[in-house]
């Protein structure tokens, strides 16, 4: 049997709405299942018709909320429900599982993606060792079995800035580009959001000025620099907390002939690959490198590059190592601006390359999506345009 890269046949996304925000009532099945609803009206397709959803998502803490959100969309009950927990990178993580599912055979038609209620994330405790003592709460696990390789996001982002002399103002300089570029971009925006209860527009994008963002206190300081204050990050470049989904519908190219179907797009690869934990930003960086070894192609080929950029010193370590400017990055402002939804963070960069792709057609065809996670580990994804 030969291989045949699946195709995507549609995208869609809720708005990504601060932490606390307008999301703050609803559990993750309450924002996808809107998303899941409406893409499934946008591609012609009936719930019968799906074999599967692979769903991102990091702060659930277990259960399967695939199998939920199956459920609540109303796709049928033989529907397999797969929930991945990669992090950062499980909503673009779900979508390569759900790629290597049709191409092995296993389904023909996969909705994957992922959703993040992080405003109702289960509070979290460690049980006690011994009869009586109290439970221990924490606010992350552990991603090393070291501690001392495992860092806080925040401090390893500060500590990688001092290393390599990236200073708060460079940093301070393009989030406020990105927060630019998503604010004049909003109306580009409404195609691929979802309205889900009455919002319908990212919330955390704000315009601000070089003086006031000067004035915010330091979000975190570089722990090993002589001028902590000058390698120190502000919390503008920082991509906030925040609640939201993305999903996309993948089939084979014989469900598409049988169903009737035009496929917008290909699905060439996925690449997920790990780096040295104390620097969990930069896995990025060699996730896009494999893929594009990987799908014989070259960064100078691709038109539209969406990287979840938590953090501004993530953001220019990428445009350094592949030599691009601001400009070809997150054209539309990228999840420094957007906001942070963890398990759907990377269906999220993809649902935005696919778009972009879909509406720049003089660009070129290729887009690339990637994102990092904590405990040092990186996915990325090319797609291409069939026209």
């Amino acid at each position: 049997m030969s291989y045949s890269p699946p195709v995507i046949l549609g995208w869609a996304r809720s708005a990504v709405v601060s932490h606390g925000g307008a999301f703050k009532a609803l559990s993750a099945h309450d924002i996808a299942s809107p998303v899941l609803r409406a893409l499934l009206t946008r591609v012609g397709l009936g719930p019968a018709s799906f074999d599967a959803v692979v769903a991102g998502n990091a702060l659930g803490a277990g259960g399967n909320p695939a199998r939920v959100l199956a459920l609540a969309a109303g796709l049928p009950m033989r529907c397999a429900a797969f929930t991945i927990d990669t992090q950062c990178c499980a909503g673009l993580d779900a979508v390569s599982i759900a790629a290597g599912l049709i191409s092995s055979g296993a389904a023909s038609v996969v909705v994957a993606g992922g959703v993040e209620a992080w405003s109702r994330a289960p509070m979290r405790l460690h049980r006690p060792m011994r009869s009586g003592e109290p439970a221990v709460p924490y606010e992350r696990p552990a991603f090393t079995p070291d501690p001392k390789r495992d860092p806080d996001m925040l401090v390893a982002a500060a500590r990688y800035a001092a290393q390599c002399g990236v200073t708060r103002l460079e940093q301070d300089r393009y989030a406020m580009f990105s927060h630019a570029r998503a604010l004049a971009h909003k109306d580009d925006l409404s195609a691929e959001i979802v309205r889900v209860l009455h919002v319908d527009a990212d919330s955390c994008p704000r315009a601000t000025t070089p003086e006031r963002v000067a004035r915010m206190r330091a979000a975190v300081v570089a722990p090993v620099s002589f001028d902590a204050q000058q390698f120190s990050l502000s919390p503008l470049a920082i991509s906030p907390k925040a609640d939201g989904a993305a999903f996309v519908v993948m089939a084979s190219r014989e469900a598409c002939d049988r169903l009737g179907l035009n496929a917008r797009m290909a699905w060439l690869g996925g690449a997920s690959t790990g780096v040295e934990p104390d620097v969990p930003m930069l896995a990025a960086i060699e996730a896009s490198r494999t893929i594009l070894l990987r799908c014989q192609t070259s960064i100078e080929q691709i038109a539209a590059i969406e990287l979840h950029d938590a953090f501004a010193v993530q953001a220019l370590s990428f445009c350094k190592a592949f030599g691009l400017d601001w400009q070809q990055l997150n054209r539309r402002g990228g999840g420094l601006a957007r906001g942070h939804p963890i398990g759907a963070s990377g269906a999220i960069a993809l649902v935005r390359v696919l778009e972009d792709l879909a509406r720049d057609e003089g660009r070129g065809a290729l887009g690339l999506a990637a994102v990092a996670g904590a405990g040092g580990i990186g996915s990325a994804a090319v797609v291409q345009r069939l026209d």
